[in-house]
């Protein structure tokens, strides 16, 4: 069962091609990994399946009912604090103030942010801290969609693998459709159950990771896998 499809996707910044007959399905319950150099286009993926943008060619079908996008910037709302900022993205299902309170403090245990740290803004918390919130407001909409566009780039090694190990435990546990665009192939090859490797502007493979390691489509997925 399929969650989202890139039907022949083409996509252009300012008329500078960006992606290129991008094909692929991203199947229901499953983490779907994007990886591929610099620049190649994942960051425009990411944003197209969340209809943030509109293909200039072909067509982007999404079966889910609720979408949530975790960022590279957390994005978080400097005048509101970490539990205001999680309990104002439920402002939309018209929950009562303390039933959107009680929420956004289960999501944040959840996320592993300090009781302590609730009530603090923004510019109170460590890097770390900031993506903590923003994937608890991500997950706050319940969604069957998680798109996540490298939102633990930015921190430090240890930071990253507990963020990294925590998202997965979260998609195992709500079987939520993941889509997750990395720079860390390791990581992807470890966690991923289905591979997208992408060139410039273009997908070069699409499968399970062990498929892709054992029978690489060419040189550069072969490249990009061992690197």
């Amino acid at each position: 069962m399929r969650a989202l499809r890139f039907e022949s996707v083409d996509y252009a910044h300012d008329g500078v091609p960006a992606l290129e007959g991008i094909s692929f399905e991203v199947p229901a319950g499953k983490l779907t990994a994007v990886v591929g150099p610099s620049g190649c286009g994942k960051s425009t993926l990411i944003a197209l399946a969340a209809g943030l943008l509109e293909p200039g060619q072909g067509r982007v079908v999404n079966d889910c009912k609720r979408v949530a996008v975790a960022f590279q910037d957390s994005a978080l709302l400097p005048w509101k604090t970490a539990r205001d900022n999680v309990g104002f993205a439920l402002l939309a299902e018209g929950l009562p103030r303390d039933e959107r309170r009680d929420r956004a403090d289960k999501l944040l245990t959840e996320a592993g942010l300090a009781p302590e740290d609730w009530d603090k803004y923004p510019r109170q918390l460590s890097g770390g801290m900031r993506q903590r919130v923003a994937l608890a407001r991500a997950l706050s909409v319940r969604p069957d969609l998680l798109l996540c566009d490298e939102p633990f780039s930015a921190l430090d090694a240890r930071a990253r693998k507990e963020l990294r190990r925590m998202l997965n435990d979260i998609h195992h546990r709500e079987r939520l459709t993941t889509v997750w665009v990395t720079h860390d192939n390791q990581e992807a090859l470890a966690r991923a159950d289905v591979l997208v490797v992408m060139s410039m502007r273009r997908i070069e493979q699409v499968g399970a990771p062990e498929d892709l390691l054992t029978n690489p489509a060419n040189a550069f997925v072969k490249a990009q896998l061992a690197g």
